[in-house]
């Protein structure tokens, strides 16, 4: 969750690019009440206006339209550039991931995440630590022909030398983009992006991330996740396995450091696919069929995330978190309440409350498992200290208790 540099009344984003709690992580929590019957019975209190706050979140399409011909003009350019014949990243093209290409932007069409994929044919994965989510990367063979082969180190793919060298190229080439100011924000340790910013005609953020496509079986770590056979179906399911996966360039952290030459597993592509056909019903959300408030939930789950980071922007506590964890803790929900009529669109205020209380059990339990590899537990002590869940599980509670003010401070 990012600061948003602005925040307007927003109608929907267009496509652009070409509570029984715990039962997913056995918190052990009893059984919601159904929606149905706290409507019937007025038992959902507050005073603030959840449709409200969704009306400012909205995107206007002419803002839209001119974020993305600029976003387009750059990728495209660098896309060119990178598959020119004396480049290493021949074989590379667009993925469009992310919030914008999710529908689940908010605020402002001001940052976007795009993907420069690789396919790597014939590697052999070496999981790192019993993560499950990180890896080293091997060639079951070294053809003479491999334009990466200058990359490798020891038999390993080496992840520091290919991202500096993906960092080198871009950094060289935007200096060539005409009628558009473009920078290179400095490297964040341990991030896997390469940040552009873009200044003149419009401010924009877009982050590039390099991964490598595999289109073997999903790693073993895996076997066990992506829980969603009794929300969108096994057959659902069993295509989704058959999608390719991903390894971004992202380093496992080693003690008070990180391991530079590890990738780690990706599925945002997948997450979009989840996003779009989010329904138990296939009709859900269309022209014609039932409308939920699955998405409109999300969004306020990631405002609220991002609001908070705003207001304790000077504090280190909310550092480490992001709206990854928001979406992986409403991916849960979805498993754990798979049925459309759970999310009925006129329990707005009540479905953003149990997703609410779903993510405070995760950060006070300290338990919140990858949605693709449950083994991952993205609120472990090695990933986000104690002190930090605590402060922003306070933060959380006092919105709640008091109709989340934070929604109309900043």
């Amino acid at each position: 969750a990012r600061v948003p540099r602005e925040q307007r009344t927003l109608p929907e984003p267009t496509e652009v690019c070409g509570l029984g709690l715990g039962l997913d992580l056995g918190l052990g929590v009893g059984p919601l009440v159904p929606a149905s019957r706290l409507r019937q019975k007025g038992a959902v209190p507050g005073a603030w206006k959840p449709r409200t706050v969704l009306e400012k979140l909205k995107l206007r399409r002419q803002e839209i339209s001119v974020a993305a011909e600029i976003v387009n003009r750059v990728v495209d350019h660098l896309l060119r550039r990178l598959q020119s014949y004396e480049s290493e990243f021949q074989g590379v093209s667009r993925l469009c991931t992310g919030s914008y290409y999710e529908r689940v932007k908010i605020s402002a069409p001001n940052e976007f995440d795009i993907m420069f994929k690789l396919e790597v044919p014939r590697i052999q994965l070496e999981e790192y630590c019993n993560s499950g989510a990180y890896y080293f990367v091997k060639f079951k063979r070294n053809p003479k022909g491999n334009p990466l082969i200058q990359f490798v180190e020891d038999e390993i793919l080496s992840a520091s030398k290919m991202l500096f060298k993906f960092r080198k190229i871009i950094k060289e080439e935007i200096k060539n983009i005409q009628g558009i100011d473009v920078i290179m924000e400095k490297k964040k340790r341990g991030s896997p992006a390469v940040t552009l910013l873009i200044r003149k005609p419009k401010e924009i953020s877009v982050d590039i991330i390099l991964a490598l496509e595999s289109k073997s079986s999903w790693p073993a770590s895996t076997l066990e996740g992506l829980p969603i056979s009794q929300w969108l179906g096994t057959k659902v399911k069993a295509n989704l396995r058959r999608q390719p996966f991903y390894l971004v360039p992202k380093h496992a952290k080693e003690g008070n450091g990180f391991q530079e030459e590890t990738w780690r597993l990706s599925f945002s592509h997948i997450e979009k696919d989840l996003l779009k056909s989010h329904g138990h019903s296939k009709t859900c959300c269309e022209t014609d069929g039932i409308k939920c408030c699955r998405k409109d939930c999300l969004k306020l789950m990631k405002y609220l995330l991002e609001q908070l980071k705003v207001k304790f922007r000077h504090r280190k506590e909310l550092e480490k978190f992001c709206s990854y964890h928001v979406k992986t803790a409403f991916f849960h929900v979805c498993t754990r309440d798979p049925q459309d009529s759970q999310w009925d669109t006129r329990d707005l205020e009540f479905c953003f409350d149990k997703c609410v209380t779903y993510f405070l059990e995760c950060l006070k339990t300290e338990q919140l498992k990858h949605y693709f590899i449950p083994g991952f537990n993205l609120f472990s002590r090695d990933q986000i200290d104690k002190i930090s869940k605590e402060f922003l599980s306070q933060q959380i509670e006092y919105e709640r208790k008091n109709g989340f003010p934070v929604f109309y401070e900043f």
